[in-house]
């Protein structure tokens, strides 16, 4: 493997697919400090294309207007390392703030499993009285802790009329077995 290659696949797993974190401020009970404006918060995280597939990041082929206006409007990364070039490792590192070898997530091989009893920046969002949800690709080998919405791909998803698990409920197909994605 050249290192070109190399240094794009490390890219690709910076970009790890779909997890979508949104939180609210409006979440029942919890109210900010008088006077404190409470941000929403929404974290697009993307795998399998390159930095500049979207246009706000300099692509001349796709135009992406609605990324764009939150990129614009918000806060857009511009200069990020990994500690884990694989995707589900790099997830786990990303949601817990530890290295892989501390999560216990070093790579995708079938029946590594992440440990959601782990602190994460998700928990961290809710106890601040932030609604929590994600949808989109896992690839943890568990079901997600710490949102209060989930819809996960099974396994890494397929392109084409994916099945989800949402809350725990599996919609069927292949892989899918006692309310837990497994592949």
């Amino acid at each position: 493997m050249g290192s070109g290659r190399s240094m794009r696949r490390g890219l690709m797993a910076l970009l790890a697919v779909g997890i979508v974190i949104v939180g609210f401020a409006g979440r029942a009970g919890a109210q900010p400090a008088a006077g404190a404006a409470r941000p929403n918060i929404l974290y697009i995280m993307a795998d399998d294309h390159a930095a500049h597939a979207l246009s706000c990041y300099g692509s001349k082929i796709n135009q992406t207007p609605n990324l764009d206006r939150l990129a614009r409007e918000g806060i857009r990364f511009e200069n990020g390392f990994v500690t884990n070039a694989l995707c589900g490792p790099s997830r786990a590192c990303i949601l817990t703030g530890k290295y892989s070898h501390i999560n216990g997530f070093p790579d995708n091989k079938p029946g590594t499993i992440f440990d959601g009893s782990q602190e994460t920046f998700v928990k961290l969002l809710q106890k601040a009285g932030y609604q929590t949800g994600i949808v989109g690709k896992w690839h943890l080998g568990s079901n997600p802790t710490g949102f209060d919405q989930w819809s996960i791909l099974v396994g890494q998803g397929r392109y084409f009329d994916p099945i989800f698990i949402t809350n725990g409920k599996p919609r069927g197909g292949e892989g899918v077995r006692d309310g837990c994605h497994h592949g």
